[in-house]
């Protein structure tokens, strides 16, 4: 007879076993890796957390220098800031997710080596932290939203803004499934995580992130809604600019990829966690 007190942890045989009764029971883990991160972060920084706001700022900034000055690329009568801002802000929370999944096994070898715990609390607390820092920048979009209303731009907020809890939780499990993909595959293949950042940045010139799908030739234009992330962003844009192209299909077909995506992480994160501590 097994006392309630122990625990029997024993070699798990199925393609896929998630075993979410067990992660549940570790939470109080998942939060405190969320603690972690949010301290390690800015450790030792001036600013600190201030960098949350900062960075997507920046980035903005450039992008209009750049893109909107010097190029001169149409944001279909949007002002070019806020109109780079959403764009920043929503690839910074799939780009964060893909990047810090993706080192899953890497930079938590030691601790994975030292103590059991479901191994999939790492890459959920990695998808808590990246809500945090979304949220805050959203937070100082919609203030920039109000801004621009308020001296006259031509912005609209519609009813696709309804959907803003599932466009996050859409693209932030889109960017962990191909987290996950990565970290399995880099446990034996570590020069493959050179080419994430710049696939990330690749990623980001094929999505409407510093231009409107607008601008895209109309026979190329399905070609690119076809690309998981671009709906996303359009059904945002839509939501909280105004403008866009938010189409249904698309973003269920979207849905569909990033199920698939999802799934395969899964299921290869599941077959890594057995022994990825001999490989490493």
């Amino acid at each position: 007879m097994i006392n309630d007190d122990i625990t029997v942890i024993t070699s798990k045989r199925r393609l896929l076993s998630l075993n979410l009764k067990e992660l549940w029971k570790y939470r109080d883990l998942v939060f405190l890796f969320v603690k972690r991160d949010l301290k390690s972060s800015y450790k030792q920084t001036i600013l600190g957390p201030l960098w949350l706001v900062i960075n997507p700022f920046i980035s903005s900034f450039v992008f209009t220098l750049i893109f909107g000055i010097i190029a001169n690329i149409s944001t279909d009568g949007i002002p070019q800031f806020v109109f780079y801002m959403s764009g920043n802000i929503l690839w910074g929370l799939f780009s964060s997710c893909l990047t810090r999944c993706s080192s899953t096994f890497l930079s938590n070898a030691r601790l994975f080596g030292k103590v059991y715990f479901p191994r999939l609390a790492a890459p959920l607390a990695e998808i808590f932290y990246n809500y945090i820092t979304f949220f805050v920048r959203f937070f100082m979009f919609l203030i920039l939203i109000i801004i621009y209303m308020l001296c006259g731009a031509n912005i609209k907020i519609t009813f696709a803004a309804l959907i803003l809890p599932f466009l996050v939780l859409h693209i932030s499990f889109l960017g962990a499934g191909v987290g996950l993909i990565i970290s399995s595959v880099t446990v034996k293949y570590r020069d493959l995580g050179v080419l994430v950042s710049f696939g990330t940045t690749l990623w980001m010139y094929l999505t409407p992130i510093v231009y409107p799908v607008s601008q895209i030739p109309e026979n190329l234009r399905r070609i690119m809604l076809l690309n998981p992330t671009a709906p996303i962003v359009e059904a945002f844009r839509y939501g909280f600019l105004g403008t866009g192209c938010f189409s249904p299909l698309y973003l269920f077909v979207s849905i569909a990829v990033t199920a698939a995506i999802l799934f395969i992480g899964l299921i290869m994160f599941n077959q890594t966690e057995k022994n990825f501590i001999d490989t490493v």
